[in-house]
């Protein structure tokens, strides 16, 4: 659809995109959803000679949607009566993407899927051959002096929290690129494409369909995972900080960070002992909780091929070579929890939660709970 109408039309966001081709693609996978789940309003589409834009709703501003689910998860860090709206929340969301799964779902080549989150990053000459595989990367092991390269590291035998791993980054992607080659057929539904806590308003509302339409199972699953995990209350807020302002509507800081404790490297044995602890705030931890069973049943068993999506989402949202040694190597270590035989999700997605701050505390400018 068209609108001739100005950029600062009234009651309406004005989301960019860059080609008429690209605007055609997401007006597309919106009508593809609009019946299925909560979307806003569509109103039209601005072709100008330099840029698009397409009009959607603003939830916000109507006031049908209050936060987005970043933000509901922060205000749970920090008050357990916001508890509640967080479960609703992230239930409704896991009810979507499995009925999705139901309802539209197909087993298709991957090549038939949205390309931009997946296969355009693990094609030879894509994101992960740029990041990892064309040139070596160092990597200052926290607690010592010592820096090793990516290479040398794949050549050490790694115990995390107990758990023996092996950390090739080179030998995963080439093993990711055989597991997720175009021709192999996934289970695929018609979904929103990035389910992440921007994307996500509360009271349930999907925004953001650059990548809607048919999306794998699984990687629609390791999207929304790991940016509970990690993204949303680590990564994007310490390494992308005004992004994690402009598109959170409070843009809290996170209460605690995953943190390597102890670290001891042994030259003679090729070996790396670490001890770590995956904290988050208790809000969050719920949230990762509640999507896990979700989305792969109580006893958190593996979801259908969600290792290698999973693998591709740990390595493909954030440069390495921005990463601190510190961060890159717990980055590392579930990379390589996420591909070792018989780990199970619950594994992967284990987080030790801090403790609510006392009530009395919370600052003057987060709202109460609704």
């Amino acid at each position: 659809m068209n609108a001739r109408r100005s950029p600062t039309t009234a009651g309406a966001f004005h989301k960019p995109v860059a080609t008429r081709e690209q605007a055609g693609a997401e007006v597309k996978g919106w009508a593809q959803l609009a019946s299925r789940i909560a979307v806003p309003a569509l109103h039209g589409q601005i072709a100008l000679p330099d840029r698009q834009f397409l009009l959607y709703e603003d939830v916000f501003a109507t006031g049908r949607c209050e936060l987005l689910m970043g933000d509901v998860i922060a205000l749970a860090d920090r008050d357990p009566t916001v508890l509640p709206r967080l479960e609703r929340l992230v239930d409704g969301v896991c009810v979507d993407l499995r009925v999705a799964a139901e309802e539209t779902g197909e087993r298709v080549p991957l090549a038939e899927c949205v390309p931009d989150l997946y296969l355009d990053r693990i094609r030879p000459g894509g994101r992960l051959e740029r990041w990892y595989m064309r040139r070596d990367l160092p990597l200052a092991l926290p607690h010592t002096e010592t820096t090793l390269t990516l290479r040398e590291l794949a050549d050490f035998t790694l115990t995390a929290n107990g758990r023996q791993l092996t950390l090739n980054v080179a030998d995963i992607i080439d093993s990711l690129r055989h597991t997720l080659a175009p021709d192999r057929r996934r289970l695929a539904g018609l979904t929103q494409g990035d389910p992440t806590e921007p994307n996500i308003a509360d009271p349930l509302c999907w925004l953001d369909f650059e990548f809607a339409g048919r999306n794998t199972v699984a990687g629609e699953a390791a999207n929304l995972l790991w940016y509970l995990m990690a993204l949303g209350g680590w990564l994007v807020p310490r390494y992308q900080p005004d992004v994690y302002a402009r598109t959170l509507r409070l843009a809290l800081p996170p209460l605690s960070r995953p943190r390597i404790e102890h670290l001891e490297l042994r030259r003679s044995s090729r070996h790396i002992d670490v001890r770590y602890s995956w904290n988050t705030g208790p809000g969050r931890a719920a949230a990762i909780s509640r999507a896990l069973h979700g989305l792969c049943g109580e006893n958190g068993s593996s979801l259908e091929e969600i290792h290698a999506f999973l693998a591709l989402r740990i390595l493909g949202v954030i440069p390495p070579s921005r990463l601190t040694g510190h961060d890159l190597l717990l980055v590392l270590i579930k990379l390589a929890q996420s591909q070792a035989p018989r780990t199970t999700l619950d594994t992967i997605f284990t987080t030790t939660s801090a403790p609510h701050p006392h009530l009395g505390e919370r600052s003057s400018n987060v709202p109460a709970p609704a």
